[in-house]
């Protein structure tokens, strides 16, 4: 029977925990996601929401380029560590890290870049990448970058080096299904299949970036 992952506070504290007792340069020394700088590289800085920030490396990528960055994430051992990235960056003013629950938090605001990588709340994972996108701005850009679910693949991996659970994967249908034609311009819509140094276990990426109309 497969393990089912709840990913509440207490599953990303322990995960947090654990990557730094397991790897202690991690949370220091990780690097934004490749998918990032290939998808928001070009686009004007402005306002961006980080959802599911982890130890901060897409915001504070974000931030060195310009933008105004809100960073949410649920376990505060991650964002401690975030924060003291930031500040030893000079960037404390650029980013305002958040604790909170993805599932019931909301934004008063809307913004000009969404985005979310590898990012699992307690609640399905297609609801909840439908639930950042309503926090793009019209104009504004939505990026989503996923664990791709591969029917009876033995060498999908976990972006932290576990194996991935099912409720945490999603095709790119799936994604692209959620997106009505009506609000959202898809401009990029793939799937990924990419090695990391030290990692036996290829990882599956699922990447869609979408315009809001309106």
């Amino acid at each position: 029977m497969t393990e089912q992952h709840e990913f509440d506070k207490d599953y990303w504290e322990r995960h947090w925990h654990q990557t730094g007792h397991d790897r202690p340069g991690a949370m220091s020394t990780s690097t934004a996601h490749p998918y990032l700088a290939r998808e928001a590289g070009g686009l004007v800085p402005g306002t961006a929401l980080d959802a599911g920030c982890g130890a901060g490396a897409e915001a504070i990528w974000l931030a060195t380029r310009g933008w105004q960055v809100t960073a949410v994430d649920i376990a505060p051992v991650a964002l401690a560590r975030a924060a003291e990235r930031a500040a030893e960056s000079g960037l404390s003013d650029r980013v305002r890290w958040v604790e909170a629950d993805l599932t019931a938090w909301a934004p008063e605001t809307r913004f000009d870049l969404v985005t979310t990588h590898y990012a699992h709340p307690a609640m399905p994972q297609l609801a909840f990448y439908d639930r950042v996108a309503g926090w793009v701005a019209p104009g504004g850009t939505l990026l989503i970058v996923g664990h791709l679910h591969i029917s009876g693949a033995t060498e999908q991996g976990h972006g932290h080096g576990h194996h991935q659970p099912d409720e945490a994967t999603v095709t790119l249908a799936d994604i692209t299904a959620g997106l009505d034609s009506a609000t959202w311009e898809i401009s990029t819509a793939e799937e990924h299949r990419r090695t990391m140094p030290g990692r036996e276990v290829p990882l599956h990426d699922v990447v869609v970036r979408a315009v809001r109309r309106r």
